[in-house]
């Protein structure tokens, strides 16, 4: 059975912020490598400018933090340490394998939400879904295969982006379940300041110093923050509130093409044959979903909402 407490009916079509977010995550590893300054100190600028930057616009949201309990305080520093874990893995992926491979195999996250939302949310997906996923997976695991023949450092740089994408589903899953809760304009605020200070921390008990970088490392830092985070994962945690964490992980699963042909573009990192034979596969697995996704939603509106209503 699915959960009972279904999405709500979102203000616009879900697709268009879905496409705007993808375009802007598609960005992220491309402002990643352009930086010279460390993994670290990149995330801690992208998240502290964001935080700042949505400062002004809280109004009579922040006003309300103090009605936030104890345990979902303790969720939104544990949300906010695994975004940080995240941010620290995969944009250090990006200095050990190519931008097509670190990005591609963030293709497992999905894998990891559905089976989180199964156990906490009770979500069971259908067959078409866990189908798209597993032509998904198959893709993933093409990339990694492939880039164990290039090298031992593409290799780590995959294990890399892996864990990075075991951290993000930690997180989304977090998410889903305290958004109930709490807005997504708070959820986002609190998590990034708790993501910039877990990088902050990370910084001072390395010794990484966090000042004295050229004016084009700083312009990537706000850049980084306004297109991918704030135009990317905002969006995202917005649409929490109406699609399930998994829809969002599978949409996420489009942002290696972008990425990659960005990268072909700019760094001449030409696509390699596992590489496009796992995108394939990746591309052709949340078609499926999506697919899933569609026929699933068209029977609940022929189901009676009275027990649904009955349940909550």
């Amino acid at each position: 059975m699915h959960s009972s407490s279904g999405p709500a009916k979102p203000p616009v079509s879900p697709v268009f912020p879905l496409l705007i977010g993808m375009l802007a995550i598609s960005f992220a590893p491309i402002l990643v490598r352009a930086s010279d300054a460390p993994v670290s100190v990149q995330g801690l600028y992208r998240m502290l400018f964001t935080f700042l930057m949505m400062l002004p616009f809280g109004g009579k949201q922040l006003r309300t933090l103090h009605k936030i309990n104890r345990k979902d305080w303790l969720l939104l520093l544990a949300a906010g340490f695994f975004l940080a874990l995240h941010f620290l893995l995969w944009m250090a992926s990006l200095t050990y394998t190519s931008i097509a491979s670190s990005t591609i195999l963030l293709a497992l996250e999905p894998v990891f939400v559905m089976i989180g939302a199964f156990f906490l949310f009770k979500d069971r997906p259908g067959k078409l879904a866990v189908i798209g996923m597993l032509v998904a997976l198959i893709g993933a695991i093409s990339i990694g295969s492939g880039d164990i023949g290039l090298s031992q450092r593409a290799f780590f740089g995959d294990a890399l982006s892996f864990l990075g994408a075991l951290a993000v589903a930690v997180n989304m899953l977090i998410a889903k379940q305290i958004m109930r809760r709490v807005s997504s304009y708070l959820y986002s605020f609190i998590v990034f300041g708790v993501t910039a200070a877990c990088f902050a921390v990370y910084n001072v008990v390395r010794g990484i110093p966090m000042t004295g970088y050229p004016a084009k490392e700083w312009l990537v830092f706000v850049l980084l923050a306004i297109v991918p985070t704030v135009f990317g994962h905002m969006i995202f945690n917005w649409l929490l509130k109406y699609v399930k964490p998994t829809t969002i992980s599978m949409t996420v699963l489009a942002e290696p093409v972008g990425a990659s042909l960005l990268g072909m573009l700019l760094f001449r990192e030409m696509i390699t044959g596992f590489q496009l034979i796992g995108g394939v596969f990746i591309i052709a697995g949340l078609i499926l979903y999506m697919r899933a996704e569609k026929l699933e939603a068209d029977s609940a509106l022929h189901v009676d909402p009275l027990p649904a209503a009955i349940a909550e």
